[in-house]
């Protein structure tokens, strides 16, 4: 039987989080604040750019009314040098590579807007792996609504189903699609991992194998 993975991206397959805070703290450097820590932006992570922004000016203080205008000018900022400080985590492109020679269809469901998505595989070499690429604006609903990862697995098209996440966002939308969820403990969570949903953990490249292997009875 064909199966298919679907991943999240941010926490999950790349430390993203020092270029999202950079974007952050240069937005807040153009309005007179002072910068974010990393850990307090990793807080505000999981639920898209928007509420990213949200969480952001409701921390320091700003004009909520201005919610739209801060959100474009921290993607501009972002997508300027989305890039320049996230790293794939270890050994996950050896596994990606794995799971596509043995024939897993693969896709992608993010909360980050599409087009700064694909263009973070691009540039890291991992568009290669993933036959469906969907971001949190891509549909009119976004993660923990499981619309988007019903749509990455329709597409697809194996009745085999895994996803693969690092935080609340994910186990949630996994939870509400009735998909088996495989979390990876060292991304972006801020809750215990016993509250969470979930098949099966992992924290590093080999733990995903093994899981993986453990759900398709390989």
């Amino acid at each position: 039987m064909t199966a298919s993975i679907v991943f999240d991206l941010d926490g999950t397959l790349v430390d993203s989080a020092p270029d999202i805070a950079a974007a952050v703290n240069a937005m807040l450097a153009d309005e007179g604040y002072e910068s974010l820590d990393l850990a307090t932006v990793i807080s505000f992570v999981g639920n898209g750019l928007p509420h990213l922004v949200k969480l952001v000016i409701e921390h320091v203080g700003l004009d909520m009314a201005r919610h739209a205008e801060l959100s474009a000018a921290t993607l501009a900022h972002y997508n300027r040098a989305s890039t320049a400080l996230t790293v794939v985590y270890p050994g996950i492109t050896e596994v990606l590579e794995t799971l596509q020679t043995r024939g897993l269809k693969m896709g992608l469901c993010t909360n980050k807007p599409e087009a700064p998505a694909r263009h973070v595989l691009d540039a890291l070499d991992m568009a290669r792996f993933f036959d469906v690429v969907i971001g949190g604006d891509s549909l009119p609903q976004r993660k923990p609504d499981p619309a988007p990862l019903h749509a990455v697995f329709d597409a697809l098209g194996a009745k085999q189903q895994i996803y693969v996440g690092d935080s609340e966002v994910d186990a949630e939308t996994a939870h509400r699609a009735g998909v088996p969820f495989l979390l990876f403990t060292k991304g972006y969570r801020k809750t215990p991992v016993a509250d969470l949903p979930h098949h099966a953990t992992f924290d590093d490249s080999a733990g995903l194998i093994a899981a993986v292997d453990q759900l398709l009875g390989s």
